[in-house]
């Protein structure tokens, strides 16, 4: 689950270290990974994916944010790339949404792979297996190319370089996911997430080089492990390595990567692009989980936390576009309905097992607070109506039920479902919520409702 705001920073340095030089003043930085997403520059901008709020967050050189902005088609956004004058941002389960600086979306894609991460530089794009999300059970040939190159609608338009099957094949995702960055010549690197390598191609896919950290005295494939105390879950064991690339304003290229085998322990190796020799290493602690440089390739890090703690939130919009749904009885109801209260349009469907789960969570919600004050329109986007009319016989939902008749995620672009949105009053979003977080998610929920209702 991820909650995103409808809609000044501070600036906080965990450390500051050079690379062998005089640490200068902290201006004229590029943020390079915010966690472990990697960012992108773009307008005198760094640009970075904060997943945890669906949104993405626009850093000045002072690393102080200046601007954010939310979508539904930004469930857990986990990268992004500048594409031309535009921002790719891959999100986490694969597709690719193109948006302008504006927070308007462009375009889309699903992108070549089961799970994808895209980079980009100026027009030329690649797509490779994302480390993000990696759906097991998923062998490939061995003909199968390591990184697809595509045009900017997405469409694959090149293959280079080959994947490598692993002994078990159903690994072969594992095996060969992992971070991608695009130069602006055309040059591609790659450093897969299992294994102790980054390696750099040329545009038309030749190995230039291969560098290698010397963490592990032997690498070993990923395989399965059997089943603990007879249970079902299904383990694998690996090493993660690598999380995340990015070039620098330097043009050096950084590696954020494990110092654990578990990627709980980071560090960021610095890169000669021309030979693959690591310039310097900087072993990050726990409250490091930002990396920005500057133009003379001087590093800093910071507290993720702490740079983005002081984003104020972007002012609220309308809800668009306003239903006009039938209800179970066949009557229209409309989002003017709704107006005076605040108001959780919830989108659901009889197949997605987490709606299942929250149904009851929204029950409760729905009989804790005045009609007067709240309401709930739960919006169905089954295309079978005999399974939505048994679901709803199932949990015998008390509040309104709405038939969206499944053209609703093609009307409102949201990933996946469960989806919600929060409304005031006044009909502007509150907060938009990704996937069923469970009983914290609706006791945080209960609290932003109770302060809203309250509000003048």
């Amino acid at each position: 689950m991820r909650r995103a705001l409808g809609g000044g920073a501070g600036l906080v340095a965990a450390a500051l270290l050079a690379c062998g030089r005089p640490t200068p003043p902290p201006s004229g930085f590029t943020l390079l990974f915010l966690r472990r997403s990697p960012a992108a520059s773009l307008g005198g901008l760094s640009w970075a994916p904060d997943p945890d709020h669906s949104r993405l967050v626009a850093f000045d050189g002072r690393l102080r944010v200046t601007r954010s902005f939310t979508s539904p088609r930004l469930a857990n956004p986990m990268a992004v790339a500048s594409l031309g004058r535009m921002l790719l941002v891959t999100e986490r389960t694969g597709e690719a949404v193109v948006f302008d600086t504006s927070g308007h979306p462009v375009r889309e894609w699903e992108g070549p792979h089961l799970a994808s991460l895209y980079a980009a530089a100026g027009e030329r794009v690649v797509a490779v297996r994302s480390p993000y999300y990696i759906p097991q059970f998923a062998a490939e040939p061995d003909t199968a190319p390591l990184i697809r190159v595509l045009d900017t609608l997405g469409r694959p338009v090149a293959g280079l370089a080959t994947i490598h099957v692993p002994p078990v094949p159903f690994l072969a995702q594992l095996v060969n996911a992992g971070a991608v960055a695009v130069a602006p010549n055309g040059s591609i690197y790659f450093a897969p997430l299992v294994r102790d390598e980054i390696r750099k191609y040329a545009p038309g896919g030749a190995a230039r080089w291969t560098t290698r950290r010397g963490l592990f005295p032997t690498e070993a494939e990923p395989e399965f492990l059997p089943a603990k105390g007879g249970g079902r879950d299904i383990r694998v064991r690996s090493a993660l390595v690598n999380v995340a690339l990015a070039l620098g304003p330097d043009g050096r290229l950084y590696a954020l990567g494990s110092d654990d085998s578990a990627a709980t322990n980071l560090r960021v190796d610095v890169v000669d692009t021309s030979s693959g020799a690591i310039l310097a290493t900087r072993h990050l602690g726990p409250r490091e989980t930002a990396v920005a440089v500057d133009a003379r390739g001087n590093l800093a890090t910071f507290d993720a936390d702490s740079l983005l703690a002081g984003t104020t939130s972007p002012s609220r919009e309308p809800f668009t576009p306003a239903f006009a749904l039938p209800d179970l009885r066949g009557d229209t109801v409309t989002l003017a309905q709704f107006a005076g209260r605040v108001t959780l349009v919830n989108f659901w469907a009889s197949w997605c097992d987490p709606c299942r789960d929250e149904f009851p969570h929204m029950a409760q919600l729905y009989r804790e607070f005045d009609r007067k004050d709240f309401d709930i329109a739960a919006i169905s986007d089954d295309v079978d109506s005999r399974k939505m009319l048994a679901f709803v016989r199932r949990f015998g939902p008390p509040f309104p039920i709405l038939v969206g008749g499944g053209r609703m995620r093609q009307t409102y672009h949201y990933r996946g479902l469960p989806y919600s949105v929060l409304l005031d009053r006044r009909g502007r979003v509150i907060e938009r919520i990704f996937g069923f977080g469970g009983a914290a998610e609706f006791r945080d929920l209960r609290e932003t409702i109770a302060n809203e209702v309250r509000a003048p």
